[in-house]
């Protein structure tokens, strides 16, 4: 089954700004998000992908941009089950007046409980995020091959949702998780278990490039979908 590659947006005006985004408009990158973006074709370079997938808000758009120029021939789609969480009364709200909320401890400690009001669950977010990332998985192999890579530009806690659900691990433990802007967070899929290849990686990708490396038949696993006992060699 493919590679994924989750790329969080670039630095944006809101993060600098401490506001929670969710799906307000005119939220666009800042001077240094439009840097990150910049060198994100560079950061790739060598990683052959099959096609790129974005969240349809403007900051992830703006994100692929430069990947999309420097890549004419990539085919690009829009998804919106991987669009930012629906934050309801809680969008646009400085994140330092939002701390003080009740709600916010149940969504640092029992994010699966959290609904925000006039907006959507966690839960609902964690489900459609991973029912998007199922089907392009599904459509990626069928039209590229089961080592195709491809690249879903979306946000930080669709990254967050998405890597919880990879690594088997409850909702409620996803706060653990990070992923700073313009991050890369890498997983293998396979018929019995996904790989978390990279989480929130800031710098180059190259390692990621192709199919799995192969490893000497003493060191293999059993099977492709098998975990190296041990953690593997890594990449020659």
């Amino acid at each position: 089954m493919p590679t994924l590659l989750l790329i969080r947006h670039g630095r944006s005006t809101a993060n600098t700004a401490g506001v929670l985004a969710g799906r307000t408009p005119g939220v666009t990158l800042d001077e240094r998000g439009l840097a990150q973006a910049l060198a994100l074709p560079g950061r790739l370079a060598g990683v052959g992908l099959a096609a790129a997938v974005s969240s349809p808000l403007e900051r992830c758009r703006e994100t692929l941009a430069p990947l999309l120029a420097a890549r004419p021939e990539l085919p690009s789609y829009e998804d919106e089950r991987i669009t930012e969480c629906d934050y309801g009364q809680w969008s646009g709200r400085k994140l330092a007046e939002l701390s003080d909320e009740p709600l916010m401890a149940t969504v640092q400690a029992h994010p699966c409980a959290a609904v925000f009001p006039g907006g959507e669950s966690m839960r609902a977010m964690q489900a459609r995020a991973v029912e998007a990332v199922r089907d392009w998985n599904t459509r990626i192999a069928a039209e590229h091959g089961e080592d195709a890579v491809y690249a879903m530009c979306t946000h930080g806690d669709i990254v967050k949702a998405v890597v919880a659900d990879a690594l088997g691990m409850h909702l409620d433990l996803f706060q653990r998780l990070a992923a700073d802007p313009a991050s890369v967070t890498a997983v293998r899929y396979t018929p019995l278990r996904p790989f978390l290849l990279r989480l929130g990686d800031t710098g180059d990708l190259a390692s990621l490039a192709g199919p799995p490396p192969p490893v000497p038949a003493a060191q293999a696993p059993a099977r492709v979908q098998d975990a190296e006992v041990g953690g593997g060699a890594g990449a020659p």
